[in-house]
Order: structure tokens, then C-alpha cells, then sequence
């Protein structure tokens, strides 16, 4: 298990994000028309996901609106942003806010994104949930960078990711 916190209490994650240098796993996630994608979907191109609790919090939102501005203008790019949010939300999230350069997934069928990357909460007002986190694939589909967010509320280390994304 791995501590962060929420609102400065402890909150426990299933384990640690997968390692530097190995293969990312390759997990089915629902699109905005209920279509299955998987992560393996995505090779051949570089991949940033953007990994947050719920698009309907101002920090997980402002995620979605940056990784969009910023990373999904890099070549070879995709942004995936990835909840448990029902498909509908995060596209009434993107058609209300302009946002078209990143691929809304979700993990509300069956969790198993959460439990492939270790990152479902298991405790804390938002256990189920899957906790803020960066991870950077490249062109292979190998994890090239992670961050776990180590407080819920906190935004992600954009220019790392983004750094990580140029470097690869």
C-alpha cells in the first residue's frame, strides 16, 4: 500500500505505480461511446495519462484543461484522462469546456485500470476511486515517468510530465 493524502488525512492506494522501464499493462477502458480501448491502442505514439478522482473537482479539471493545452500539442502525443467517471460526464465535461485534444477514458465497468496501476484508494471519502497520477509511456508503451500526487488536492507536476514527454 502507498500513503497520500486527502485534505491532510492518510489515504491508502493498492501498491505503487508500475516501475520505470517496464511495460505498462495493457488495461480495456471505456470511451466516450462506450467503446472499448485499451492502452495498447495507443503504440506507436507517445502517451501521457492524466489520472485523477472525478473531472467534476476544480482540480482534476484544471488537469484535463492543461494536459489539453499543453502536451496534446506535442508530436506524436495522445493525452489520455483517466477516472472512474461515467463516459457521459466526461463528455459533457469536454463539449462544455471546448477541450478536443485529449481521449476521456474511464474505469467504471470494472476497475481494473485502478488495480493494474495500483492506484484504486482503498480508504478515505474517495476510496474506489483512482488517485491523481502522471504516467508517461513511450512510443513502446514503456512507463518512461510516474508521479503519484501525494496530496489529492495538490496538481500534478506539469513540467516534469511534459519534460518527460520531450525527452522520450
Amino acid at each position: 500500500m502507498t500513503k497520500i493524502s486527502l485534505g491532510g488525512k492518510t489515504v491508502h492506494t493498492l501498491g505503487n505505480l508500475p516501475e520505470k522501464g517496464t511495460e505498462a499493462p495493457d488495461v480495456e477502458l471505456v470511451d466516450s461511446r462506450l467503446g472499448r480501448r485499451h492502452i495498447s491502442d495507443f503504440r506507436g505514439q507517445k502517451v501521457l495519462m492524466n489520472i485523477f478522482p472525478s473531472v467534476n473537482t476544480g482540480v482534476c479539471s484544471n488537469s484535463v484543461r492543461k494536459f489539453n493545452e499543453e502536451a496534446a500539442a506535442l508530436s506524436n502525443t495522445k493525452v489520455l484522462c483517466i477516472s472512474k467517471d461515467l463516459p457521459f460526464s466526461q463528455d459533457q465535461f469536454c463539449a462544455a469546456e471546448g477541450i478536443e485534444n485529449v481521449v476521456m477514458l474511464s474505469d467504471y465497468r470494472d476497475g481494473r485500470f485502478g488495480v493494474a496501476y495500483n492506484l484504486t484508494m482503498t480508504d478515505g471519502g474517495f476510496e474506489a476511486l483512482l488517485s491523481r497520477s502522471v504516467i508517461v509511456l513511450d512510443e513502446n508503451g514503456k512507463v518512461i515517468y510516474t508521479e503519484q500526487v501525494p496530496e489529492i488536492g495538490q496538481e500534478p507536476n506539469y513540467t516534469a510530465a511534459l519534460e518527460a514527454l520531450q525527452n522520450a
